[in-house]
């Protein structure tokens, strides 16, 4: 039924749990797994403030890198190879684009993450995955 599973990732435990299911399917349908996080560049570009600083920058995309071997392994004591992918811009559109662009058949997400400025203002990153999507989409609470 489904050949190449997304899952997005970016730590939290929703994500985790997530992860877990999404592993579960690619074993079970020996489905490709993709682990995708995205570094929200929306949030760098800012409301007007002065820039952020560089070390900044790099300290996000290095916790980025580390989520991402993380799940990896994860994925790998599970008995599934996943190839981990490390995304820019708003998080919900650079999914969907990747999605797209790599013939994903099956989006996993949590049902929160890590984001809760944007989350208040834009509604969250799974709601707009569900409602955008022109695939199935699996939100893990």
């Amino acid at each position: 039924m489904f050949k190449h599973v997304l899952v997005a990732y970016d730590g939290s435990s929703h994500a985790k749990r997530a992860l877990e299911i999404a592993i579960d399917l690619a074993k079970k349908y020996e489905a490709k797994l993709d682990i995708v996080e995205v570094v929200d560049s929306t949030v760098f570009a800012g409301a007007g403030i002065a820039p952020v600083p560089a070390d900044v920058i790099e300290s996000v995309y290095n916790r980025a890198k580390a989520d991402i071997e993380e799940a990896k392994k994860k994925s790998k004591e599970g008995g599934v190879e996943a190839e981990g992918v490390i995304l820019e811009g708003d998080p919900a559109s650079a999914i969907l684009e990747y999605a797209n662009k790599n013939n994903v058949d099956l989006i996993v997400t949590g049902s929160r993450g890590l984001s809760t400025l944007k989350r208040v203002f834009l509604g969250s990153v799974s709601t707009r995955l569900v409602q955008e999507a022109k695939i199935p989409v699996m939100v893990v609470k």
